[in-house]
């Protein structure tokens, strides 16, 4: 698949380059796996005709890790080092000694992993980093899909590279309209089923899309049989996702995400379908993982209790209510019961996934302050999304559904009624949303 999107991030790697010609910078590049971080990377360094000494921080002992660093360092730059370094830290000063005379990208992808190498290599890293940058021309770039520990190197106080950044990057899926693009250019004739069975399984995630499209699976039956055939990366991708973000820890957290996406969305249902408080672990999905959101109502009060528990990655949702959930299906080679399965509940766990759809939409592309949706207490009346613009003073409040003919104006009038003391101080448009409109 050819290279699609990204300008923003682009813009901001070249201007990064264009001010390392007499000082080095350090930015921060961090987005969950298979996002497309090293791709953009390698894109902006083409473009620009960049030198770029590209390093992957493999889980390795110090001293082989540093071996295969001074390997790349030679290949890529042409940076000579006579005889075999014993630390990282030798290797480290050596390139910015080269920095001095040479302008060139320093990236060091899946960076988090240096604290299992050595810890004490970001420490070494610093002391470094602080007597060389005024006066290298290294554009250096730490480049991280573990969300808590690239946090916790670059945000914690007690770290030592707490201050040194220049720059966050933040990467995020495709926009809807570029998954729009993308499906057309592989599938022209794409239909709107087409359109969000491909959101549903990848959210935009660059490489799933890939897979997909590589594949030539650009239609809803394609997808979901490519998905669900043995061999498919799709049926263990989940597994090594919390593997690498979780490591020993993971039982729990996989339990929980698998309770949530299967719709358990309250702690007190976590709590007793697993018989432990789980307040810390979901806390930790939320803070430290960047997995689970903990959502209110529109118009709640801050910290209520009206709350819900909410997985948003869908790629994952549609792993643990599907793959995971049926893996004795997988361990037998049942591939066919597992497509038939997928195919059986696939009309309303899209339905769900449709109302997220439209939500990212409005925020995307429409004026809007905030998008978000409604429950009561009792979680009987629920509006699907609610659209303001604390400017200009409008809502727009929408039911969603996959057919327009199940929309039903006068019974949405009545669930919208319920708030409208919320509404008071906007001009509100009621409005249905159907597969039609995406």
């Amino acid at each position: 698949m050819k290279f699609y999107d990204r300008e923003k991030e682009l813009e901001i790697l070249q201007t990064n380059w264009e001010q390392t010609t007499d000082r080095g910078r350090l930015t921060v590049l961090i987005g969950r796996r298979r996002i497309g971080k090293t791709t953009v990377l390698r894109k902006s360094a083409d473009d620009a005709g960049q030198p770029m000494l590209y390093l992957y921080v493999s889980k390795d002992n110090e001293k082989v890790l540093t071996g295969k660093f001074q390997d790349a360092a030679e290949q890529a730059l042409g940076l000579q080092i006579f005889g075999r370094l014993e630390t990282f830290a030798q290797f480290f000063e050596q390139v910015l000694k080269y920095g001095l005379q040479h302008h060139f990208t320093l990236v060091f992808d899946e960076f988090q992993n240096f604290i299992k190498v050595n810890p004490a290599i970001p420490g070494h890293i610093q002391d470094l980093w602080d007597r060389y940058h005024e006066d290298v021309k290294v554009n250096m770039v730490a480049c991280g899909s573990i969300y808590n520990m690239m946090h916790k190197l670059f945000d914690n106080e007690d770290e030592p590279l707490y201050g040194r950044q220049d720059c966050r990057m933040n990467m995020l899926p495709f926009r809807i309209s570029v998954l729009k693009q993308i499906l057309h250019d592989h599938n022209p004739q794409y239909t709107s089923e087409d359109l969000l069975c491909l959101y549903m399984l990848t959210g935009g995630v660059a490489k799933y899309v890939a897979w997909l499209m590589n594949a030539k699976a650009t239609t809803k039956a394609k997808m979901l049989r490519w998905v669900t055939q043995a061999g498919s990366p799709y049926l263990t991708e989940g597994t090594e996702l919390i593997m690498s973000e979780f490591g020993k820890d993971y039982t729990n957290y996989l339990s929980i995400l698998q309770l949530v996406a299967a719709g358990m969305t309250k702690q007190s249902e976590i709590d007793g379908a697993l018989g432990k408080n789980t307040g810390a672990f979901l806390d930790n999905l939320e803070t430290e993982y960047s997995y689970l959101h903990h959502k209110q109502p529109m118009f709640s009060k801050p910290n209520g209790r009206n709350s819900r528990w909410q997985l948003d990655d869908c790629f994952l949702r549609f792993w643990f209510r599907f793959i995971l959930r049926n893996q004795a299906l997988v361990e037998m080679e049942r591939n066919d019961l597992l497509l038939e399965i997928v195919e059986r509940d696939y009309e309303r766990y899209s339905g769900l996934v449709l109302e997220q759809y439209f939500r990212q939409k409005w925020m995307e592309e429409e004026r809007v302050t905030v998008v978000g949706n409604y429950w009561d207490r009792n979680g009987l009346n629920e509006i699907d999304m609610i659209a303001l613009n604390d400017i200009d003073k409008t809502a727009v409040v929408a039911e969603i559904k996959r057919q327009r003919k199940k929309f039903n104006p006068k019974e949405f009038a009545d669930k919208v009624s319920t708030i409208e003391n919320d509404l008071a101080k906007y001009d509100v448009k009621q409005i249905g949303l159907s597969m039609e409109d995406m």
